[in-house]
């Protein structure tokens, strides 16, 4: 199956666009993806090379669209001036698709690219009953670089670098309490963000905490065509993960 085959709609939730990808046959169980994507904000339509891995097993993709907020718990000037685009997913996005879709935790699983990766595996670690299964690929997990850099959109969220530090993915990793299935991969040619991605790896061994990872595999660096290249090991991982969170609370 493509992911042609399938039909794309945009709806509105709570003021604002959410790409909805239903596949031509969906999983029968109504697993689906809610999908951050990464600060360049590029949407998925066009981009069969990844979605069609997640069709082919009827996974429905929620994709909403909010601009460069690093899916963080702090207000951004670029999203909305009324709540975070955390308490977006929470509070309005979740809402919306059970009762519009019929979707809801714990069939959905969480999956991001770069800043939505990193966004991906906070928001797990911060709410690991609601979202079990996560999937993160070339994860911009030491985002406080870029605040470095000068990025004024991450200045205005946080104003310094290590508040940006203290709000990273791997400093919100509970040891007691955990997402029970993850999975996050980089490519070693990513010079930007594979050293942090390393670091949470270390981090999650001496935890003891259960993880999956690929830091091995080459596909072109940074970008969709290293994405598209995950987007089949990335899709089985969550079709067969939320199939055991669907066992685990039968």
């Amino acid at each position: 199956m493509q992911a042609a085959e399938g039909s794309w709609v945009e709806e509105t939730v709570a003021g604002h666009p959410c790409d909805v990808y239903q596949p031509a046959q969906p999983h029968p169980a109504g697993f689906a993806v809610l999908y951050l994507h990464g600060v360049h904000q590029a949407r998925l339509r066009g981009h069969d090379s990844f979605v069609g891995p997640l069709a082919q097993h009827g996974l429905r993709l929620f994709a909403p669209l909010t601009g460069p907020t690093w899916w963080s718990d702090r207000i951004s000037p670029h999203f909305d001036p009324r709540f975070s685009v955390q308490a977006y997913l929470l509070e309005h996005l979740l809402p919306y698709l059970r009762e519009r879709w019929q979707a809801e935790p714990p069939r959905i699983a969480l999956l991001g690219t770069s800043m939505g990766g990193q966004g991906a595996l906070r928001l797990a670690y911060k709410f690991p009953d609601t979202f079990p299964v996560v999937a993160a690929i070339s994860p911009a997990i030491d985002f406080q670089l870029r605040l470095r850099e000068g990025d004024e959109v991450l200045q205005e969220m946080y104003g310094d670098a290590e508040s940006a530090r203290q709000d990273t993915a791997t400093l919100h990793i509970h040891p007691l309490n955990w997402p029970r299935h993850q999975f996050f991969c980089c490519d070693p040619d990513d010079q930007r963000w594979f050293d942090s991605v390393d670091r949470l790896r270390m981090k999650l061994f001496s935890l003891g905490v259960p993880h999956e990872c690929d830091l091995e595999t080459r596909a072109g660096g940074h970008g969709f065509q290293y994405y598209a290249a995950m987007a089949a090991p990335v899709a089985r991982f969550l079709v067969e993960r939320l199939q055991r969170e669907q066992l685990r609370v039968a």
